[in-house]
């Protein structure tokens, strides 16, 4: 995902924090802190423990406190990936990375079309997970509460310990709601699959998230709360692409590499100078070629290869100046939709199409959407 960089592994699978990660720890941490004494007697009068705020309510001590409980609530959403990405690799989906970003957690799995006997284990198990991980935290609650709480800083450790079991509890609840594509969409999702085609199952299940998402935005609108809002906006849109995709998935799933690829492809040589690249891309209207050197393909050369040179410096060079060398290819007999997707991942247009060392095709992104376009009506 843009914009993150990896901090470690946990059972192979790469964590990377996003950099809206790094904005909303001291945001959580200046909220949680500003509201210290208020939240000490809501926890005090629910879970029904005196809480002493004597050595965290005043001062800088709060907003550490904040801190502490935002980096805590994280960890539990970094277990609640861990837990969704274990049961996924032991049943066979790959995974790539977990990404911790400012609503939680997002796991990355290879997998075109989800199957809903792998899916549903998946899904549950997650907020599964957040539901342990609060009980444990409650259940230290009462064991400091009965057993420490003469230790003077056992206050502390009880407002702590509440208010993480309490908001992964939360976590739990809002995650098992049917608002696609939370964990509750996704079991929606595996159970209505069970009795209709996974595309149609996911669209129904994405118009419930997107009702919900509309929800969650008017309560946010009347309570004044921009992160309520921001939520249901990410609902909503992540429902509506997760629908695109299977679909996409449905519409292709029959469609190879070679009933789409263009096979007069027009290419280029190393040599041939940036301007008459332009001027080839004008006239044809393709806005990439494939480099032909001796017979191989060498590299591609696309307008936004061109793009990154200076106007004044394009005069002198040539394709193979500034061509990609390590091009992404398929075969004629892959699917369709390996070719959308690694166009996706890589924000490529056009992928070489080759059998063996030899270039028999171009496929491109437009192609593409014209074979969905049809297959659709």
């Amino acid at each position: 995902m843009n914009g993150s960089f990896r901090i470690g592994s946990l059972f192979g699978i790469p964590i990377q924090l996003h950099w809206t990660f790094l904005v909303i720890i001291p945001l959580f941490a200046w909220i949680i802190g500003s509201q210290i004494s208020m939240t000490a007697d809501l926890l005090s009068g629910l879970f029904r423990v005196p809480i002493d705020t004597t050595y965290f309510a005043q001062g800088l001590a709060p907003y550490i406190v904040g801190a502490i409980v935002a980096l805590g609530l994280f960890a539990g959403v970094l277990l609640h990936e861990i837990a969704h990405c274990i049961v996924a690799k032991r049943m066979g989906v790959p995974i790539n990375s977990i990404t911790l970003l400012i609503f939680g957690g997002v796991s990355s799995m290879e997998e075109k079309a989800p199957d809903p006997r792998v899916e549903l284990p998946m899904a549950l198990i997650g907020p599964l997970s957040s539901m342990a991980v609060g009980v444990v935290f409650i259940a230290l609650l009462y064991f400091t509460a009965g057993v420490v709480d003469d230790l003077p800083l056992a206050g502390l450790l009880i407002f702590l310990f509440s208010y993480l079991g309490l908001l992964n509890i939360f976590l739990f609840i809002f995650n098992l709601l049917p608002a696609f594509p939370m964990d509750g969409g996704r079991v929606l999702r595996a159970y209505l699959a069970g009795r209709m085609p996974l595309h149609r199952a996911t669209k129904i299940a994405a118009d419930v998230g997107k009702v919900f998402a509309v929800i969650f935005s008017i309560v946010g609108i009347i309570l004044f709360s921009p992160l309520l809002i921001l939520i249901a906006f990410f609902i909503f849109i992540g429902a509506g692409q997760e629908s695109t995709a299977i679909k996409y998935n449905f519409l292709l799933k029959d469609v190879s590499v070679g009933d789409v690829m263009a096979r007069n492809v027009m290419t280029i040589s190393p040599t041939t100078p940036i301007r008459e690249v332009l001027d080839l891309m004008y006239t044809t209207k393709h806005l990439g070629f494939p480099v032909i050197d001796r017979g191989y393909l060498a590299g591609m050369v696309t307008l936004a290869d061109i793009h990154k040179i200076p106007p004044l410096d394009r005069e002198a060079m040539q394709a193979r100046d500034i061509m990609t060398r390590d091009v992404i290819t398929l075969s004629p007999q892959a699917p369709i939709i390996d070719g959308l997707m690694l166009m996706s991942r890589y924000n490529i247009g056009r992928i070489p199409v080759m059998d063996g060392d030899r270039l028999i095709g171009l496929v491109t992104r437009t192609d593409i959407m014209k074979v969905i376009e049809i297959k659709d009506i």
